[in-house]
């Protein structure tokens, strides 16, 4: 089992949603959250772009910076290090990660320079970070539609400077997991064996987990996710669905991450969708209302005889009472039998099979059932 290491990007990343803005005080609330999920890495946010987001950075690093990584994101110019620097200061652990474009869409239309240039002032700045703590992180952003040669250069380049980990963004959404998950094998081989390469990736075609999970099978040692999913456009890779796709499939992946405490996960997810105010879509995978909800007939009598017929993960282990079996016009006469004796009522075999009918003709034209609609149903058939 190889050691993997969740870097949990929501206040960074995860606040450029739009219409997100976490308060500083939101900001130590949703990382001392993260501390209880079990997260060793948080990138804190991006100081040089408010007084708030510096002030947020420097409260995380003092508060939980001897404990876990915090890490502060700086474009490659030596103001945005100083201020990441500064915020950070007060944390024994921290890391500076330093951002420059790859693509030649990139350097042509947002930096208007050349690929040298490009590369010798990734190299000058990873350099400069360097001379303020150890632990410099270089991400290479559009890596996934960058020359891959030129990628590699700039990639190596920024480690013989003193970059620990090489992160390689899909920064709009790109590539597939094969592309991905080839580039990253391909980084990962160009580099020594020590370098940690990242993965990161944006949701735009709605493959930042497939892409990250790809990456990952490549050969990345640390994965950049955010809660819900929340971030820039459509959003990133989830944190709860990349961290329940490992645990669940541990054969396939083979990763350590034991450190995880998947309990705390719908406590988790809550108080970033409360703060963001980003409501969770009710078929959001992991954490959405529909995930261990079930209505049909044929699914609701499996998981009767045993929860493993239809249910994938044990909803306890994300912190849940339970899954839940709902009433409808295509529920079965099991479940209807376990919510009546959950409510106190015992028909029998020949009163079952009535009542059943019953309910589903009273029950057609409605779109939720609720246990008062059970209960005045019941009552109306017993007179």
């Amino acid at each position: 089992m190889g050691f993997l290491l969740i870097n949990d990007i929501t206040l960074r990343d995860g606040e450029q949603a739009a219409g997100v803005n976490f308060f500083p005080e939101e900001k130590l609330a949703i990382a001392g959250q993260l501390v209880k999920l079990g997260v060793p890495l948080i990138e804190a946010g991006f100081p040089i772009a408010s007084e708030s987001d510096a002030k947020s950075v420097n409260l995380i690093a003092k508060e939980f910076g001897n404990n876990i990584i915090v890490c502060a994101m700086c474009r490659a110019n030596k103001k945005d290090i100083e201020v990441a620097a500064k915020a950070l200061c007060g944390a024994k652990k921290s890391r500076i990660q330093v951002v420059m474009g790859t693509s030649d869409i990139h350097l042509k239309h947002k930096f208007d320079m050349t690929r040298q240039q490009a590369l010798d002032i990734s190299v000058a700045m990873v350099k400069y970070a360097k001379t303020f703590m150890v632990d410099v992180e270089f991400a290479a952003e559009d890596a996934t539609r960058s020359d891959r040669n030129y990628l590699k250069n700039v990639c190596k380049a920024c480690v013989e400077a003193g970059a620990r980990t090489i992160e390689l963004p899909d920064t709009v959404g790109y590539a597939t997991p094969d592309e991905y998950g080839f580039l990253v094998s391909m980084i990962v081989k160009a580099l020594p064996e020590e370098i940690v390469v990242s993965t990161h990736c944006h949701d735009d075609l709605g493959l930042a987990v497939a892409n990250t999970l790809a990456g990952i099978k490549g050969g990345a040692k640390q994965a950049e996710v955010t809660i819900n999913g929340i971030g820039e456009r459509v959003g990133n890779a989830a944190s709860e669905e990349v961290i329940m796709a490992l645990k669940i499939r541990k054969d396939e992946f083979k990763k350590d991450i034991n450190y995880i405490n998947t309990k705390e996960i719908i406590n988790t997810s809550k108080l970033v969708e409360k703060l963001s105010k980003i409501k969770v879509a009710y078929n959001k995978a992991i954490v959405g209302r529909s995930a261990f909800l079930h209505e049909s007939g044929i699914h609701q009598d499996g998981l009767l005889k045993s929860p493993q017929t239809y249910q994938l993960i044990d909803p306890k282990d994300i912190g849940l009472t339970g899954y839940q079996l709902v009433l409808g016009k295509l529920s079965g006469k099991h479940a209807l039998k376990d919510k009546l004796k959950k409510l106190g009522y015992n028909l029998n075999k020949q009163e079952m099979g009535i009542f059943a009918k019953y309910f589903k003709e009273n029950t057609e034209k409605k779109k939720f059932v609720t246990d008062d609609d059970v209960i005045n149903l019941v009552e109306k058939f017993k007179k």
